[in-house]
């Protein structure tokens, strides 16, 4: 059976909701606060289990309470841990965030990501069917060395070049899908492209970006659903009208329920179609992980 192994990070996420972001040295006053499990690796991890897919993950935490904690979140949703090591001195990673209107600001610490080497991927074993799903939360060197030994392997290979480093672009030759969203998009095309930009704007930059050698873009878009570019065409997935809560770790369910759609060998658009419907249904709660949307929930949406 093909599995979705996803090399990335893991953090705990300390998340406090306020009227509106505070400015530069200014001081607000915050309405909750809450603890969750995160880290756009975990995040994706939890999502491609939840959608149903056989999930590992490659990754580190610290000796600490964080760490312990998040490996029993993850065995716990499905996600095989047997890749995810324990460093003895650096934390556990964490993320600080704000969340305001359904809109959120985010400072990460990575603490034992940042020591995720290319050496603890030396017992990965991938097939052909596999999916790789990797970010830039983890060393780049890293990453670069997860997507070229799926690649030699005949995997399929997921980028999500979050959060944007200027040195993703040596990576781009080693992807068969890159996930981004508009920010990440602009700064890889050096093109002004928003939320509202234009569709054909959007999927222009998006081609352009692909004639680098990427099969695949897929521009994700918020509310506005996503536009998927491949090489003879393109199209767009429209938003679905919900209630926003809590944007956090939306990007990250629609990359991790795209990659576990692709394991049953559907096509990109369906698998993108899934995606899309699930990030829909996890911004409705709060939290990253554990808004995370189970396949039953999914499906039931399609039908909805």
């Amino acid at each position: 059976m093909s599995r979705v192994i996803v090399a990335g990070s893991i953090n705990v996420d300390l998340v406090a909701t306020a009227d509106r972001f505070p400015r530069a040295g200014e001081t607000v006053p915050g309405r909750t606060f809450a603890q969750y499990p995160g880290g756009k690796g975990a995040n994706q991890a939890i999502a491609a289990a939840r959608a149903g897919a056989t999930t590992a993950m490659v990754a580190a935490v610290g000796d600490d309470d964080h760490g312990r904690q998040m490996r029993t979140y993850l065995s716990a949703s499905g996600v095989d841990c047997t890749g995810v090591r324990t460093h003895p001195t650096l934390p556990t990673g964490i993320a600080l965030i704000t969340v305001s209107a359904g809109e959120n600001s985010i400072v990460v610490v990575p603490g034992a990501n940042g020591s995720l080497a290319a050496s603890d991927l030396d017992d990965l074993a991938f097939a052909p069917g596999d999916v790789l799903v990797t970010q830039l939360e983890i060393p780049i060197t890293t990453v670069a060395a997860a997507l070229q030994r799926a690649q030699r392997h005949g995997a399929i290979t997921v980028l999500n070049a979050a959060p944007m480093l200027a040195e993703v672009q040596s990576l781009l030759a080693h992807a068969h899908v890159l996930i981004v969203n508009e920010t990440e998009l602009s700064a890889l095309t050096q093109t002004q492209i928003d939320q509202d930009a234009a569709s054909h704007l959007v999927a222009q930059a998006a081609d352009a970006l692909r004639q680098r050698g990427l099969p695949t873009i897929i521009a994700t878009l918020g509310a506005r659903g996503a536009i998927v570019v491949g090489e003879s065409t393109w199209f767009e997935l429209p938003g679905r009208d919900v209630a926003v809560v809590d944007a956090t770790g939306a990007g990250d369910c629609f990359v991790g329920t795209f990659a576990a759609a692709l394991t049953t060998g559907g096509t990109i658009k369906a698998a993108a179609q899934f995606a899309n419907v699930a990030a829909s249904i996890c911004v409705q709660r709060p939290g990253a992980g554990p808004s995370m949307p189970t396949r039953e929930e999914i499906e039931a949406a399609f039908r909805g």
